[in-house]
């Protein structure tokens, strides 16, 4: 009993360590990292979670990050925690398809079901601050935390929230801080050709409107930083689309 909770206690410490940048009785390799805080502003710093080219039978973009439509009229039972928006990117793939990291890093944490997008998820602590975060996995990822990742390495599968890979297969990304208080825009982070791949799209590629301030979050480049578990942001007096329900 007593090995056990050891045992635990050591894991909870590793994790700890990784996501608060701590090098206490870390080894060489770990001690040379430094993980910053992310910098306000900065652009482009990732590559996408695939390393095949887009199309119909590789992978699309499903929802974009924001105040997308589909996320509006879903604001509180789905996405109540973060503020009403959609806080990541949904990129529509079959089963299977493998997950590359979008930049160098640290695994941070492994099946943290906590932090929602089930069935399995993962955590990359990268240098700059932020973690990369990625939802809807088929499997629990062969890693471990601590372990070093490089931009480009396969970590993980994609799967299918609702267990049945036929209904919405897709992956969940997330860029949040390393506290995994915030969560940021995927999209001026990670280098691609957005214009292009948010021609197409599987669901919620408009966004709502809030018809007192029109112009508020109308492209998927200005959508707004979210703070988990903070109020409601999108709770619009006159709105446009009308909820059809």
């Amino acid at each position: 009993m007593q090995t056990r909770l050891l045992k635990q206690t050591l894991a909870v410490l590793a994790i700890a360590a990784t996501l608060f940048g701590s090098t206490a009785n870390a080894g060489p390799e770990a001690s040379q990292t430094v993980y910053a805080e992310p910098e306000q502003g900065q652009k482009a710093v990732f590559g996408l979670p695939f390393a095949t080219l887009p199309g119909p039978s590789t992978w699309l973009m499903g929802q974009s990050y924001g105040n997308t439509v589909g996320a509006y009229y879903r604001r509180v039972d789905w996405y109540g925690a973060g503020q009403g928006i959609h806080f990541g990117i949904d990129l529509s793939a079959k089963c299977g398809t493998p997950v590359v990291a979008i930049g160098d890093g640290t695994v941070a944490l492994v099946d943290a079901l906590y932090h929602g997008s089930l069935p399995h998820n993962l955590s990359i602590l990268h240098p700059n601050g932020y973690i990369s975060f990625y939802g809807h996995l088929l499997e629990t990822p062969n890693l471990r935390p601590g372990q070093p990742i490089r931009k480009g390495d396969v970590i993980a599968k994609t799967g299918d929230p609702d267990l049945t890979c036929t209904s919405r297969p897709h992956l969940h990304l997330e860029i949040r801080d390393r506290s995994h208080a915030r969560a940021y825009n995927p999209i001026v982070l990670i280098d691609a050709d957005w214009d292009a791949l948010l021609l197409t799209g599987a669901f919620g590629r408009g966004f709502q409107r809030d018809l007192d301030n029109p112009r508020k979050w109308q492209t998927p480049y200005d959508q707004p930083e979210i703070q988990f578990g903070g109020p409601l942001i999108n709770e619009f007096t006159h709105t446009y689309p009308q909820d059809w329900r």
